[in-house]
């Protein structure tokens, strides 16, 4: 009897011990992936800290890491368009010396304006586009013609001049007033416009160094009024010669 009880009793480990080392197992896997997350990159973690360093909003806390040159001066303020480790350093730089440009110009323009008593005739102002210079009619040319005075010569040799020495691209714009034109040279105000703004742009080209592609003439005829067309005033306002000295900065395809 006693032989057949031990023929019937299970051969190995018994079952309770299967269940326990697979528990077991899983918990030393458990704690491996741990193990292998909190390894830090001691490298990676330095230079990740010493470029919060960098960082204006951390100038008045100390470093959570050791330096290797504890003497030196971290309360000094850092210029961020002189950081050489700045991506976008050399793009702020040109777009501050385009934006010293552009108000040197109008600067120039402004003056030349006032000491020549020519303010009422002629505006200039700065916008989203560049400096903008806005010629009434009469200073250019004669009621429905598009051949330049001998008046307007002098601005526009200055306007030239300013031009020489900057790359910038340059649109100019006919206008019209709203009362039709028809002629043999033009049959309608948008041969006047786009003819007056050409001519401007011949007459800068011709007597200045200045490369013809750099220039836009666009003919908007009486479609981009300032104000109503109801008045003499009015009327006289609206036909004018706009010099759009663009802006580098600003978007080309909006531009044109």
């Amino acid at each position: 009897m006693e032989r057949r009880r031990q023929q019937k009793q299970d051969k190995g480990a018994p079952k309770w011990m299967v269940t326990f080392s697979d528990l077991m197992t899983l918990i030393l896997v458990f704690f491996i992936l741990l193990f292998s997350m909190s390894v830090v990159d001691a490298t990676k973690f330095r230079a990740v800290a010493e470029s919060f360093q960098q960082r204006a909003i951390f100038e008045f806390y100390p470093s959570l890491i050791p330096f290797e040159n504890p003497a030196e001066d971290t309360n000094v303020k850092r210029d961020p368009s002189n950081d050489v480790n700045d991506p976008f350093r050399d793009l702020k730089t040109k777009e501050k010396d385009n934006d010293y440009e552009l108000d040197l110009l109008i600067q120039e323009v402004e003056q030349f304006l006032q000491e020549n008593q020519l303010t009422e005739v002629i505006s200039a102002s700065r916008d989203d586009r560049g400096v903008v210079l806005v010629l009434q009619e009469r200073t250019l040319f004669e009621t429905g013609e598009a051949q330049i005075l001998e008046g307007a010569k002098p601005f526009l040799a200055k306007v030239g001049s300013l031009l020489e020495t900057i790359p910038n691209l340059v649109k100019v714009e006919g206008h019209t007033d709203s009362r039709p034109i028809s002629t043999f040279r033009y049959p309608s105000n948008w041969e006047l416009s786009g003819a007056r703004a050409s001519s401007v742009i011949r007459y800068l080209i011709e007597e200045n160094e200045i490369e013809p592609y750099r220039f836009l003439a666009v003919g908007y005829g009486d479609t981009r009024p300032v104000v109503p067309n109801t008045t003499v005033e009015n009327l006289q306002k609206n036909r004018r010669v706009v010099i759009v000295i663009s802006d580098p900065n600003y978007n080309e395809s909006e531009l044109y």
